[in-house]
């Protein structure tokens, strides 16, 4: 495996491999790898002849008082793990590479980018959607992986995929979690045994919602409160939203029908933590 820093030499990688008419599987992550990065890395090593993980804390996606500075980075761990599940190539750019002097170009999904973590991080997906052209412009993958725990990220990408008829199709790939049902995130570092122990909430709350939809549940207003209600019975917990989507057209509901997101964003301490569900509801 080898780590490339370089645009150039990483498209002229890519050029060779697709010269002899390989695939190309991309994963992009901002590092510190965990068992859902390497999830995706697996599904890309079974359906494309080379795997392209980019490594990239991606500054413009972080706002004014988060934690782009003490965001987790470790390149010598990640390229082993990326390495033990066939990783090809890790493109691990700095930030000059990717932004040089007198940068000034953005790419913006409007509409669906104003709501969940949208709203309580303005400009976020604008810094997402802007790295994930550049290095879909670099990488020019077949296929590209991405995971369900940022499901309004993953419906922000496909939208933009969509509007800008871009050759790639867009992977989906379910939630990892831990044994207890903590949804892996690279900012679970962040937390104290305590916060760990108050974080198990999230998920709690999410599977409750989705065993009363399985009872019969249909009003959204009812799964809101109720999950609202037990995260508030946690003491270091502050609720940033709890939202209900149809996760077609990414428009609230009153009531639950077809394809429903659940989602929400709580900081734990300091510590801001999200967290989905995807329910088929007839």
């Amino acid at each position: 495996m080898d780590i490339i820093k370089s645009i150039d030499q990483m498209k002229n990688i890519i050029a060779d491999e697709k010269a002899k008419g390989k695939s190309i599987g991309f994963v992009p992550t901002m590092g510190y790898l965990h068992d859902g990065h390497l999830s995706l890395m697996k599904r890309a090593k079974e359906e494309n002849d080379v795997v392209v993980v980019s490594i990239f804390v991606n500054p413009i996606q972080f706002g004014q008082g988060e934690d782009y500075e003490v965001y987790p980075r470790d390149i010598e761990r990640d390229s082993k793990l990326a390495e033990s599940v066939g990783v090809d190539y890790i493109f691990a750019p700095e930030v000059k590479e990717m932004y040089p002097e007198g940068y000034n170009t953005f790419v913006e999904v409007l509409g669906v980018t104003d709501k969940l973590c949208g709203a309580s991080r303005p400009g976020h997906f604008r810094g997402v959607t802007t790295i994930v052209m550049k290095l879909f412009n670099v990488v020019t993958p077949d296929k590209a992986y991405f995971g369900q725990k940022d499901a309004q990220q993953v419906y922000v990408i496909k939208q933009m995929v969509r509007d800008l008829n871009m050759d790639v199709k867009i992977i989906s790939c379910p939630i990892v979690r831990e044994h207890d049902g903590l949804a892996l995130s690279s900012r679970n570092t962040y937390l104290s045994e305590e916060e760990r122990k108050q974080a198990l909430v999230l998920s709690k709350s999410l599977f409750w919602a989705q065993n009363m939809i399985n009872k019969g549940e249909r009003n959204a207003k009812t799964l809101i409160e109720g999950i609202k209600s037990m995260i508030n019975e946690m003491p270091l917990a502050d609720i940033d939203y709890v939202e209900i989507i149809d996760y077609d057209t990414f428009r609230e509901v009153e009531k639950l029908k077809g394809n429903i997101l659940i989602a929400l964003a709580v900081k734990i301490g300091k510590t801001r933590l999200i967290d989905n569900i995807l329910v088929e509801v007839e």
